[in-house]
């Protein structure tokens, strides 16, 4: 197969991966998001009870559980809940507020995950399935992909594969092993939960 080169590819098809393809591709780069499941944004699908809690309109800094706590704040200001609500509104997904803050769609998760897709077609995203890495390699100026449907390159390479928290969904320590890989520091995983908004990053 011919080697086909990106100035992005992220690897994870889910809510982080999608929201960082249209996000590179409406800045004018060519982005292409791959992924080893059949489909895309399983996790969004069943978030929620299968509403998707798609934002909480109270997070602050606070709510989240870092060893970085200035990332977070740094986050937060760059793009908040409202910014989220806004792209929702503007997709004419009808949504309710639960407890204080959180809101979830009034029909499907489905919703949200057709808004992402649709927004990475319109920012000009490719999003390829059924795809795994073999091995990642750096070269100059980016990254090499060996992959069951060839060899990418790229200039800007995105891990966005999540964690281990739901091995029956195709959850795996991939990301875990490629920071490893270039050198980057690995935390102990752990068991963790809590409450919405609460996250850990």
């Amino acid at each position: 197969m011919n080697t086909a080169s990106y100035d992005v590819i992220i690897i994870g098809a889910g809510a982080a991966g999608l929201m960082c393809a249209l996000t590179a591709g409406y800045r004018g780069r060519s982005v292409l998001v791959i992924d080893h499941a059949n489909k895309p944004g399983k996790k969004i699908l069943m978030s929620g009870g299968g509403r998707c809690n798609f934002t909480n309109l109270n997070s602050t800094p606070a709510n989240f559980l870092s060893d970085n706590p200035h990332y977070c704040i740094s986050a937060l200001k760059r793009y908040t809940p409202q910014h989220f609500l806004d792209l929702v509104e503007r997709h004419g997904i009808e949504h309710e507020e639960k407890a204080a803050g959180q809101l979830f769609c009034k029909d499907s998760s489905k919703e949200i995950l057709d808004m992402l897709l649709t927004e990475c077609e319109w920012a000009g995203a490719e999003v390829r399935l059924k795809t795994s890495v073999k091995t990642i390699s750096g070269v100059d100026h980016g990254y090499q992909l060996q992959t069951s449907s060839g060899t990418l390159t790229c200039e800007s390479l995105v891990i966005a594969c999540g964690g281990l928290s739901i091995p029956t969904m195709g959850a795996t320590g991939f990301g875990y092993d490629i920071a490893k890989q270039f050198g980057l520091a690995v935390l102990p995983t752990r068991a963790g939960w809590c409450p919405s908004p609460c996250t850990r990053s």
